[in-house]
């Protein structure tokens, strides 16, 4: 079992609902001209499921590159204690993976997580998988991908929610905000992914030490992809870089085998509910520089506020002009 949830004072009050996974179920429904557009549902939605479904073939899935190949793949982080084991699995229903092409018509992908939200349509990843402007064509989720399947079906994307100050300080300065909340399309049959999939709990502030949480990743480089998630079971505590250039407090864990493409992947602990989403792999130096310790932002109100957009439909953040790109 994790230990307690970190929230003192008053905030704790105001915040005891959510971290119950409440607010989910008592959200107020967003308001008309929030709702999803008539192309949501329909047959525009329709459309884009069949176009992904047809253009995301077994062996395109199985040929994309991660999105952003930062960890090194060689020798392990010195270590005083045994790093706990990762193992390859069929994954959960609830995490998957976003394949998409870039400009150069190359296949990317990046893992994402289904969470409960009133219109059952969200899942959240890494910002820096989808921060570049670059072309992302055939931009789509695949739930529980392994071997080449798209078992529960594949689901075009609508909107990418990003904290605006992560596309003006970059994926250093910014790794702080190093999280997104997509927003899906229907599936080819109108299903939205929630129906199909289920979904875990929004957790911010959910306090660093946890002695229990699962790590799930989908690990590749630019020689290969491996064919199944990657499933590891350790502890996480608190990490204050020492780095000037990416300031912060992260969420560490040690699970060995985590190369590069497994951003985006879940920190799971257990909940009311089966499990809640307190971090996905990125944040510090986009998820970290060895293959034995990954990191992840803190979820705050910030994340929570992010979420709402989503919900709520609201116009993304987009890049602005002359903001570095780094």
């Amino acid at each position: 079992m994790s230990r307690p949830i970190a929230v003192r004072g008053r905030l704790a009050l105001l915040l005891t609902p959510l971290l119950l996974g409440l607010t989910f179920t008592l959200a107020p429904a967003p308001p008309a001209h929030a709702a999803h557009a008539p192309d949501g549902h329909g047959h525009g939605s329709r459309l884009a499921a069949e176009s992904a479904d047809t253009y995301w073939t077994p062996q395109r899935m199985r040929a994309a590159r991660p999105a952003a190949a930062r960890k090194a793949t060689g020798a392990p982080r010195p270590a005083t204690d045994p790093t706990p084991p990762s193992h390859p699995f069929d994954g959960l229903p609830q995490v998957g993976t976003f394949f998409w092409t870039d400009g150069s018509n190359t296949g990317r992908f990046c893992g994402g997580t289904v969470v409960r939200s009133p219109h059952r349509d969200l899942v959240v990843t890494a910002a820096h998988c989808l921060r570049s402007p670059d072309p992302k064509r055939h931009l789509s989720f695949v739930p529980q991908y392994h071997d080449g399947l798209k078992p529960h079906g594949i689901y075009p994307i609508e909107r990418i929610y990003l904290d605006q100050r992560y596309y003006d300080l970059g994926t250093n300065a910014g790794a702080r905000w190093d999280y997104a909340v997509v927003r899906l399309g229907a599936r080819e049959d109108g299903a939205e992914v929630e129906e199909v999939t289920g979904g875990f709990d929004l957790l911010p502030y959910p306090g660093y030490d946890h002695r229990t949480v699962r790590l799930i990743g989908y690990p590749g480089n630019k020689d290969t992809t491996h064919p199944k998630p990657l499933d590891c079971t350790s502890s996480t505590h608190r990490y204050t870089s020492t780095d000037p250039a990416a300031p912060g407090h992260f969420l560490e864990i040690a699970c060995a085998g985590y190369i590069g493409g497994t951003s985006g992947g879940p920190f799971l602990v257990r909940d009311f509910t089966g499990y809640a989403l307190i971090g996905v792999i990125g944040g510090y130096h986009t998820g970290g520089d060895f293959p034995d310790v990954s990191y992840s932002s803190y979820f705050t109100l910030d994340t929570l506020a992010l979420y709402l957009h989503a919900v709520h439909g609201d116009p993304p953040a987009t890049p602005r002009q002359n903001v570095s790109s780094h």
